[in-house]
């Protein structure tokens, strides 16, 4: 039973709405209901920090280790101090830039640059570019590095298939076939997950083979974009175009909820401290908050009102403040949000 008040933008692209209770949802009708979490803070708008020009935008990431985001502008990454907003550098020359990814123990950073096929890897310090590696497919967009091996994941979007760069020799070691549109990743340490957003399915792959072990429908689910990963509870949250988050168990690939939330997502994070679910949600300009209740069992406890655009985000579980990128009023604003 779903009881809800509440309502995939092309990237760059709501009326605010204000703070709303909206569903709680049973999805097991044979289980006995779960107990009640703690409460999620309350959020709220708390900064606003300005960049200069508009334009385009893609993914928003943070640097724990440095305190810096990483916003993508379309032909460059602009970084900025996260706590104040103080502008502090560029790394140019990344057209068509998607997404950032960090190898901390590296002290390296990785870009994909859409328009030119390639991989820029800069210094995280200085944030001077060190090298351009050319990729296996077209139009990289999502990036994930493992660090176990010291692998640079590329999810290729018009080539369906996902690069493996070894940082090591900075050359492509494998190519795997995805079967559709990779956007978000996630991983467990052995496994990949990654939606298929042209296919409405999580491919399944196993990083020691570079093959797709299995491809998870998920039903009802319109373009899959954002996904978030609880690791403790296996738990995967992909969000979708028809305003609905769909939560699938990664040990067995079964649907076990379905969370109505905001129109237009394309990010999701999971905080493992207060068991809750964000996602950002660009065309109404929202934040929806999902409380975790137990494994298969969430519960709507606010929509935030953010700004029209802000379809991405970044998380600091230590500060739990989110970081969303958009456009007011023609002045390119990162939104922060962040609890009461």
């Amino acid at each position: 039973m779903i009881i809800s008040k509440s309502s995939k933008l092309s990237r760059g692209k709501g009326t605010a709405m204000g703070l709303m209770t909206a569903a709680l949802l049973f999805t097991l009708p044979c289980a006995s209901p779960a107990a009640d979490a703690a409460p999620a803070p309350i959020y709220q708008v708390s900064a606003r920090y300005p960049l200069e020009g508009a334009g385009k935008w893609d993914f928003i990431s943070l640097d724990t280790v440095r305190n810096r985001l990483f916003i993508t502008r379309g032909d460059r990454v602009d970084v900025m101090n996260a706590a104040t907003g103080e502008f502090v550098g560029t790394i140019a020359d990344t057209a068509g830039v998607h997404g950032v990814a960090f190898a901390q123990e590296l002290k390296i950073g990785f870009t994909s640059n859409g328009k030119t096929d390639s991989v820029t890897v800069f210094d995280l310090d200085t944030l001077k570019p060190l090298r351009t590696v050319k990729v296996s497919g077209a139009n990289p967009d999502a990036l994930l590095y493992h660090e176990a091996t010291q692998h640079l994941y590329t999810f290729n979007g018009k080539t369906a298939n996902v690069s493996v760069i070894d940082t090591q020799t900075f050359e492509v070691v494998r190519t795997i076939e995805v079967g559709g549109k990779p956007e978000l990743p996630a991983t467990d340490g052995r496994r990949l997950f990654v939606n298929l957003e042209d296919k409405s399915a999580i491919a399944v792959i196993d990083m020691a083979s570079g093959k797709v072990t299995a491809n998870w429908r998920l039903t009802d689910c319109g373009n899959p974009t954002g996904l978030a990963f609880d690791a403790n509870q296996a738990r995967l949250f992909s969000v979708c175009d028809n305003q609905k988050m769909i939560v699938t168990s990664a040990k067995t690939g079964k649907q076990v909820a379905v969370v109505p939330i905001g129109l237009g997502p394309d990010g999701a994070v999971y905080d493992e401290a207060t068991k809750t679910i964000f996602t950002s949600n660009g065309k109404d300009g929202t934040v929806t908050v999902v409380q975790q209740k137990d494994a298969d069992h969430y519960q709507v406890v606010a929509t935030v009102a953010t700004e029209k655009g802000a379809k991405t985000l970044a998380y600091d579980a230590s500060s739990q403040r989110l970081y969303l990128p958009t456009v007011v009023a023609d002045k390119f604003t990162v939104v922060v949000v962040s609890p009461k």
